[in-house]
């Protein structure tokens, strides 16, 4: 599926408002190794400014067993690479169930096009797709502060849980 959405969004940088055209398409086994590259430079960003480590993120994040493993490897999940003029700046995996009770996997944009709207626009783009959703469940680490902020301010979700290294949120959807 691919679908394009056009959204304002003020630029910080120099308070003009700026276009974003973005384009989201699933991802294929071709696309791997590119969006592995942006998962690895989103994750890496975070672990350097969260952690002070230089490289940080879940099991097979920077060599595409991320990818094989869960997003492939379901037949309920579904992912999607964000793409910005002829580039990939991010992807998210979402799965999908027929209770409608879904859970967003994982969300990334490259640190280059981070604070640029790209992920609120991302996460529009999923409810959007999925309008008969009854509500969606993420899990986050409780270092990463960047998205407890985006997940809660910018997409809505609610904190429901804590768990040693993590914190669960959830979305009731309404109709």
């Amino acid at each position: 599926m691919k679908e394009k959405i056009e959204s304002r969004e003020k630029n910080g940088r120099s308070g003009g408002i700026t276009m974003i055209d973005l384009l989201f398409d699933e991802i294929s086994e071709a696309d791997v190794p590119e969006v592995t590259g942006v998962m690895t430079r989103a994750f890496d960003d975070d672990a350097q400014k969260h952690l002070g480590q230089a490289r940080g993120g879940p099991p097979g994040y920077d060599n595409g067993d991320f990818f094989r493993r869960w997003l492939f490897g379901y037949p309920e999940s579904v992912g999607y690479k964000i793409i910005a003029g002829e580039r990939v700046v991010g992807g998210l995996i979402v799965w999908i169930f027929e209770s409608g009770h879904n859970a967003l996997g994982t969300i990334f944009v490259d640190r280059a096009y981070q604070d640029q709207g790209v992920g609120t626009q991302a996460w529009q783009f999923v409810e959007q797709s999925y309008p008969r959703a009854k509500s969606w469940k993420l899990e986050t680490p409780t270092w990463a502060t960047k998205n407890h902020h985006f997940y809660e301010r910018k997409c809505g979700f609610r904190r429901v849980d804590a768990r040693e290294d993590s914190f669960v949120y959830r979305k009731e959807m309404t109709e």
